[in-house]
């Protein structure tokens, strides 16, 4: 599922600012179906960008619905030769835990759904109640488990989806390789989720914006611009991805438990946690959870900051923010 876009609301040039004269470099490209942009400071003359996309194709490799011979790409065709790498094991883990949290909101085996509504990395079918009910059968965190680096299924017919999750891991996992190097000062930004860490190149805070709800591709306002630095960022947003059919507009976020696209209020989220991977499979839970349900699950939890915005009785766009999300508006 793909993100809400976010922009960047700096300079990318390489700018000597106070008495540090810090030196920083900026690489982007194409991953992942989408687009990196990385900031970070490191010595003069030194660029790291072969070792970063070195790093993003090893996790591709793993991660990529879309590579046929990726581990979860081979998990799904049940090759019975497989193993687990350590970017999968992390990666499944994590999701189960937050599936767990949830209620299911988050599921990695929504695949064939997502699918069969045009969204994923299969072709569309048609869609009808029977066949939804059927391919309900086959989705469920708790009909999965990874055991001696193997996946075990109820049904071969079971699939996973790694999208809504593995952006943000391939931010954390960047962002943690800078940081063996001793960085301090970064910026990582994939397909719109980000973690930064200390300050930009001229000495301030990182500035980000969080898109108005807008479903013109080629419009762009913003509704709140944050400033962050040792925290991760990312947005779910429905309004962009859609399609109509019959006067219908379907979502590109399905519910797991109904095996529809969701319809409420709730446009975007957009959640801050300590590292991208969490931020980035919350912010889809909450578009399937809704707007309450979000809310109080955000006052339940500290560990997690979030800026929701969503349509209000009249048709009205409206923001709520967490308490500790307040200050950083």
């Amino acid at each position: 599922m793909k993100r809400a876009a976010v922009l960047l609301l700096f300079s990318v040039l390489l700018v000597a600012c106070s008495s540090r004269n810090p030196v920083y470099h900026f690489t982007e490209g194409p991953i992942f179906g989408t687009s990196f942009h990385i900031h970070y400071e490191y010595k003069d003359g030194v660029k790291l960008d072969d070792d970063i996309l070195q790093l993003m194709s090893e996790f591709n490799s793993s991660l990529s619905n879309y590579d046929p011979n990726s581990i979860i790409s081979r998990f799904n065709q049940n090759d019975p030769t497989v193993l687990a790498d350590d970017f999968f094991t992390t990666c499944f883990e994590r999701a189960h835990v937050i599936s767990v949290a949830t209620n299911g909101a988050f599921d990695l085996t929504v695949a064939p759904l997502v699918n069969v509504w045009g969204f994923g990395f299969a072709k569309e079918d048609s869609v009808y109640p029977l066949l939804i009910d059927s391919l309900l059968e086959y989705t469920g965190y708790d009909k999965v488990l990874l055991k001696d680096k193997r996946l075990i299924k109820e049904s071969p017919l079971i699939m996973l989806d790694a999208s809504a999750i593995a952006k943000g891991f391939g931010v954390d996992v960047v962002s943690e390789y800078l940081e063996s190097l001793g960085i301090n000062n970064y910026l990582v930004e994939i397909g719109g989720e980000l973690r930064c860490r200390g300050f930009n190149s001229r000495d301030s805070l990182w500035r980000v914006g969080v898109d108005k709800p807008l479903e013109n591709m080629f419009e762009r306002e913003f509704q709140e611009i944050l400033t962050l630095t040792n925290i991760s960022m990312a947005t779910s947003g429905n309004y962009r991805q859609f399609y109509e059919r019959d006067g219908v507009k379907y979502s590109h976020t399905i519910d797991p438990q109904t095996g529809y696209p969701v319809r409420h209020s709730l446009l975007s989220a957009t959640v801050l946690a300590k590292d991208c991977m969490t931020a980035d499979a919350y912010a889809t839970a909450f578009m399937v959870m809704g707007f309450e349900k979000t809310c109080r699950f955000i006052e339940a939890d500290s560990t997690l900051e979030a800026l929701l915005i969503y349509s209000d009785e009249d048709g009205t766009l409206s923001t709520w923010a967490s308490e500790g999300m307040t200050d950083k508006l």
